[in-house]
């Protein structure tokens, strides 16, 4: 794994009348701090990334759908300097991914349907300077191919 980077699997209970999944809480181990909770989506086969930020950690639940989550390590002092990981996440694996500042990381909809992600980072954005450092997600330097692995 990462240096810094979290997974936490995720609990659901269910009921009659319906069901109540937590996310994170403030005692869980990779809370920091709030800054703001936001979702996004992304369309089946949609890549959203590589993006990292130097200041803000992302805390990252899948809430409708599957994504492939994707991390890179490029920082010059980690000692997990060129590592990927990969998680997917979703419906059918609820979890948790925390992402420290300065890993890249991206995500692909690899569900039929559209996909939806809460995020609970520790900073909130700033609109006139925000705290987002992008590269495009498929001409870059990272050892990662969003292509699907068959077979």
């Amino acid at each position: 794994m990462i240096d810094g980077v979290r997974m936490k699997n995720l609990r659901i209970i269910p009921d009659e009348r319906g069901r109540l999944m937590e996310i994170l809480r403030n005692d869980d181990e990779m809370f920091e701090k709030f800054g703001q909770v936001y979702v996004t989506t992304a369309y089946p086969g949609v890549v959203k990334g590589w993006h990292y930020h130097k200041v803000q950690a992302d805390n990252i639940c899948v809430v409708k759908g599957m994504m492939k989550i994707v991390l890179y390590d490029a920082r010059k002092d980690s000692p997990t300097q060129g590592e990927v990981n990969e998680f997917i996440a979703g419906i059918h694996n609820p979890i948790l991914v925390h992402i420290p500042p300065l890993v890249y990381h991206g995500f692909k909809c690899i569900s039929d349907e559209e996909a939806i992600v809460v995020n609970v980072p520790t900073e909130k954005y700033i609109y006139d300077s925000p705290d987002e450092y992008r590269i495009d997600a498929h001409d870059n330097n990272i050892p990662y191919d969003w292509v699907r692995k068959d077979g």
